[in-house]
């Protein structure tokens, strides 16, 4: 990544704003704490000094990802609400109106959010909600979950089971843009599983190419699906690192900044 985007901090967790090619991305210390949302514009003369972005709150944040259409933001934060201060990382959504205009940050409700903490949502095309969180109820440390609404503003959730949790952890589930496969973040790095019918498959670890000391974090699809953009702990000064895996060959993304936005 640029200059202005890599740092001797970890910078993981990037997202493009599909309307403006602005990038969102995490940035924290090189220990992988004290996590802060960063956003960074494209301009004539290349990407601009990272910021917090307006709807910054005052707890730890992370984890950003668009809804293609760009009309939603989705992230978690421990941010206060409504006065009171919350020590467990939430689901939160930020709308975006026909104006382009955003609205207020909005905490997902019970039982999408829970007692424990809950991770890196991301909304699949079959319109689940998948997220994982160390909530009662799992298999172990951290499982996969997904949650659905109904028409009457009521949520569902559902374990994702066996096949892709164990008595580990598992945080980031991260549904391709065709909701055939999935690449999820547990212990040990970046695993596949692919769809079968309604179910999914058992989950398989990447290569050594991609999982190259267990540290791999914090991925995501170009639009196409055929490229990841994702995060590696380096060690030592250079911390966390972004990384692309072009899965079914060359393909310009993202593009530099002065070549358009960068998800074209």
């Amino acid at each position: 990544m640029p200059a202005h985007i890599s740092s001797a901090q970890f910078e993981s967790h990037a997202a493009f704003d599909p309307r403006t090619g602005d990038l969102y991305f995490v940035r924290s210390s090189p220990e992988f704490r004290g996590w802060h949302l960063m956003l960074s514009k494209c301009r004539p003369s290349g990407w601009s000094d990272p910021q917090p972005p307006a709807f910054a709150g005052d707890g730890q944040e992370a984890d950003p990802w668009f809804t293609p259409d760009g009309a939603h933001l989705y992230f978690i934060s421990s941010r206060s609400d409504d006065g009171v201060k919350r020590d467990d990382l939430d689901i939160w959504r930020l709308d975006r109106d026909a104006a382009g205009q955003w609205g207020r940050p909005q905490r997902l409700p019970a039982p999408v959010n829970s007692v424990g903490a809950e991770w890196f949502p991301r909304l699949a095309p079959d319109g689940w909600l998948y997220f994982g969180s160390n909530r009662p109820g799992g298999l172990g440390g951290n499982d996969i979950w997904r949650a659905r609404e109904d028409a009457a503003g009521e949520w569902t959730v559902e374990n994702l089971g066996p096949t892709l949790n164990s008595e580990g952890n598992e945080y980031e589930p991260l549904p391709s843009p065709d909701g055939t496969s999935m690449i999820l973040m547990a212990d040990g790095g970046l695993y596949r599983s692919d769809r079968h019918g309604n179910d999914w498959l058992p989950r398989t670890k990447l290569g050594p190419g991609i999982n190259v000391n267990g540290t791999e974090i914090g991925a995501t699809f170009s639009p196409s699906g055929k490229s990841l953009l994702f995060s590696r702990d380096l060690k030592g000064t250079h911390s966390g690192e972004f990384f692309v895996w072009h899965i079914t060959g060359a393909e310009r993304w993202p593009a530099p900044c002065d070549e358009g936005l960068p998800n074209e």
